[in-house]
């Protein structure tokens, strides 16, 4: 009977959680998105760091990657050796582009060209490491 009152007790605690929990998925091109960005065609974006950030680098005799363009909240940027990981970029130069460009020109551009994605469809899942939480 305990035990019954406990499965029954864990049951009802859980419920609410689950029927709040509603997930978000954002893709690249996206405002919200954070992750790896396809520079391509587009005009020269606007840096957070002139230079690539690169957390761990190759060892002696391996090549460097090409650097790489990421969207990420400001906090991420700044303390990349915590955050290179959720990008899987810790080995790679990284080069930050700033909020305002991705948003103002990125985003406008990107929909431009490609379309924009109409709610709940997610084709571009799996191109970034942005956890798809929304605006940060």
């Amino acid at each position: 009977m305990k035990r019954a009152l406990m499965l029954a007790a864990l049951l009802a605690a859980a419920a609410p959680v689950a029927a709040t929990d509603v997930g978000v998925s954002v893709s690249v091109g996206q405002p919200g998105f954070y992750g790896r960005i396809d520079i391509g065609t587009f005009p020269q974006p606007a840096l957070v760091y002139p230079q690539p950030v690169v957390i761990a680098p190759p060892a002696v005799g391996v090549p460097v990657p090409r650097p790489i363009y990421l969207h990420v909240p400001p906090g991420h940027a700044k303390d990349w050796r915590k955050h290179c990981a959720r990008y899987n970029a810790c080995g790679q130069p990284v080069y930050f582009v700033q909020d305002t460009w991705y948003q103002q020109v990125y985003v406008p551009r990107y929909q431009e060209t490609r379309g924009p994605q109409p709610k709940g469809e997610h084709p571009g899942k799996g191109h970034g490491q942005g956890k798809g939480k929304g605006n940060h």
